[in-house]
């Protein structure tokens, strides 16, 4: 029997890269999509608790999908508990733009929904795909200008293989970055500290009012071993990650700063 993987994103039931990342994945595993109905970047690991959630079954690419009202924990919640799928595998993405270093995988709703479905026990995976322009996540993501083609070939290997050979011991989520210009080899790594350079620029509006945007450059690199530096070099990163936060080795620091 074909292995069964929930596949889910941020960016919408509509996304390119969701629809590439089913391609590669039906080839060899029986794929149910079940995504958020509308754009949900950077929303992290939040759920719905406060209002209703409504998913509808609909049809993209003559395929059947569920389209969720709400966040990507959202959708997986949804799929594993009111769709009662028993998937062996959930796959999230291919997002538009990468997610990498601590800053994103905090805020990344792409890795929100991976964690979500590690949380109950399902192996996930996360796939991004970097982007040339960063102009380009805030465009529609189902027209968009990314080619897809390396993604979805190594979004097929590495899939297969986890789900042929187990899933690595200690690790929750494998978060994986495609770059924009692609190698061809793959790189176990851990994560930057940081991806942008954080800045806030100060607007004011037609009443003279101030507001705000939150905004920075990308770094370009990082050190050696991490996913910002292998991504730098054109390389697959591959980054095992893990739901327990705890800094074992803070442990007998905050012992004695606390007199324990």
């Amino acid at each position: 029997m074909k292995p069964k993987i929930l596949l889910t994103n941020d960016d919408g039931v509509t996304s390119e890269g969701i629809w590439a990342a089913y391609d590669a994945l039906s080839t060899f595993a029986d794929v149910t999509v079940v995504a958020p109905s509308t754009q949900q970047s950077a929303v992290g690991r939040s759920i719905s608790i406060f209002e209703p959630i409504r998913a509808g079954k609909v049809y993209i690419n003559d395929t059947e999908a569920y389209s969720v009202g709400g966040k990507p924990t959202d959708s997986v919640i949804i799929g594993l508990y009111a769709l009662k799928l028993k998937p062996d595998l959930v796959v999230s993405g291919i997002n538009i733009g990468e997610n990498l270093s601590f800053e994103s995988i905090m805020t990344s709703g792409t890795i929100g929904a991976a964690l979500e479905a590690a949380n109950h026990g399902i192996p996930s995976v996360a796939l991004s795909l970097q982007v040339e322009d960063q102009g380009e996540k805030f465009d529609d993501p189902g027209y968009s200008k990314l080619d897809f083609g390396d993604a979805k070939i190594a979004t097929a290997d590495i899939c297969k293989k986890l789900l042929l050979n187990g899933f690595p011991e200690k690790t929750d989520v494998v978060n994986v970055n495609f770059p924009k210009r692609y190698t061809g080899k793959y790189e176990i790594t851990n994560l930057a500290e940081k991806l942008f350079e954080t800045g806030v620029e100060k607007r004011l509006d037609p009443r003279g009012r101030p507001y705000f945007w939150i905004n920075g450059p990308l770094l370009e690199d990082a050190p050696k071993g991490t996913d910002v530096h292998a991504i730098s070099k054109g390389n697959i990163s591959i980054t095992p990650i893990t739901l327990d936060s705890t800094a074992y080795s803070g442990l007998d620091g905050i012992k004695s700063v606390l007199e324990l």
